[in-house]
């Protein structure tokens, strides 16, 4: 429970990141974030701490506290860059850990990553031209194009769009308390100025 995951927005309740449990009860107690919870209502530890909790929360010597699943940072406005860094471990993360000439979802360490147009003839080193590859496929393919070796790609690599869980085990986990966070159109609700009519 304690490494489950949190989301946290900025203070403009825009989607930045996915932390811990244990980090965000951190980020709680030291007053950097409150609690948020499904009627929109910010809470400080102390306040969050006294709710009741029956399920999805931590037990300590003298209370039970349950978990947040969104976290709201007091001060940070901005948005972490919108540019996925270019790495072995996002390329598994876009294309799922998935071979993308067999189909087959297997473990990080039997994958490797393969140049759909070969380094030798030509291929960059590029989002648009590297994919995850098992070991018996990347072996049949070789240092051929997929159509000279009479392999077909499962789609088309391109660079992945940055989302707070894009990257890691938790890109697959969400919390019903996370949705309306996640949609551009419901994020836009809580930007929208206000007018005093």
């Amino acid at each position: 429970m304690i490494n489950s995951a949190v989301l946290v927005l900025n203070r403009y309740y825009q989607p930045v990141h996915v932390t811990s449990v244990k980090r965000a009860f951190s980020l709680l107690y030291l007053g950097v974030a409150k609690a948020i919870d499904s009627q929109y209502r910010l809470y400080e530890f102390a306040d969050w701490a006294e709710l009741s909790a029956t399920q999805d929360c931590i037990t300590t010597i003298d209370r039970t506290i349950r978990v947040p699943r969104v976290l709201v940072l007091s001060a940070y406005d901005h948005l972490p860059r919108g540019r996925v860094r270019f790495s072995r471990l996002n390329i598994y993360a876009r294309d799922n850990d998935t071979c993308q000439y067999c189909g087959q979802n297997l473990p990080r360490s039997e994958l490797n990553l393969d140049h759909v147009m070969p380094r030798t003839q030509g291929g960059k080193t590029t989002w648009e031209n590297v994919v995850c590859s098992c070991v018996p496929c990347n072996l049949r393919k070789g240092g051929r194009t997929p159509e000279q070796a009479h392999m077909k790609l499962l789609k088309k690599p391109v660079r992945p769009r940055w989302t707070p869980l894009f990257r890691g085990a938790t890109r697959k986990v969400t919390y019903r308390e996370w949705l309306p966070f996640l949609h551009l159109a419901d994020a836009s609700y809580w930007n929208v100025e206000l007018l005093d009519e």
